[in-house]
């Protein structure tokens, strides 16, 4: 179980609150949070409520200054739990919406679709097995979304239109 503590200001000043579970809505114990502090586990943060907007995936340590580490210019206004998963993991991904076009199965990371796969595009997947991060960039870069096991048929309907996933990668047990 993880343990995260949210500041109203940078550099761990002000008012905090704490919290092991998924918070859905901060401003209900926080005006406005700009640092926090991973004590344990991992965790995804969003800049909009209810697990919306831009995302940011957060392991234990310190992030003094939330606005300047992820160049946004909200502040933290949910966060979920990532729990830990010990066993097999594998994602099919697939060029277009509704699990169509080119698929791949993965099972471990992938730096880049493009040059793994010769693929140009990800719009739809399915995890079957661990939690997965997608990034907008090759390399581990750029934006963020957390996937846990389930069917995501259209990127583009959950938000993130006009977003590319060229890497992926594991979240796996380092995060203690």
């Amino acid at each position: 179980m993880g343990k995260i503590i949210f500041y109203e200001d940078r550099n761990f000043q002000g008012r905090h609150y704490e919290t092991s579970s998924d918070c859905p809505e901060l401003t209900s114990y926080l005006s406005r949070c700009h640092s926090c502090r991973v004590e344990s586990g991992c965790f995804m943060v969003y800049d909009r409520p209810n697990y919306m907007g831009n995302q940011y995936f957060m392991r234990r340590g310190e992030y003094a200054d939330y606005m300047s580490m992820m160049g946004m210019s909200d502040c933290i206004r949910s966060c979920r739990t990532i729990p830990m998963h010990r066993g097999s993991y594998k994602m099919r991904i697939y060029e277009r919406e509704n699990f169509g076009g080119q698929m791949h199965e993965l099972s471990d990371d992938c730096d880049n679709i493009q040059d793994r796969y010769r693929m140009s595009d990800c719009m739809s997947c399915n995890v079957m097995d661990g939690q997965w991060l997608m990034y907008e960039q090759p390399h581990y870069r750029g934006k963020q979304m957390y996937l846990r096991p389930g069917e995501y048929r259209s990127f583009r309907d959950m938000g993130m239109s006009g977003m590319r996933f060229m890497s992926m990668r594991r979240i796996t047990d380092s995060c203690n």
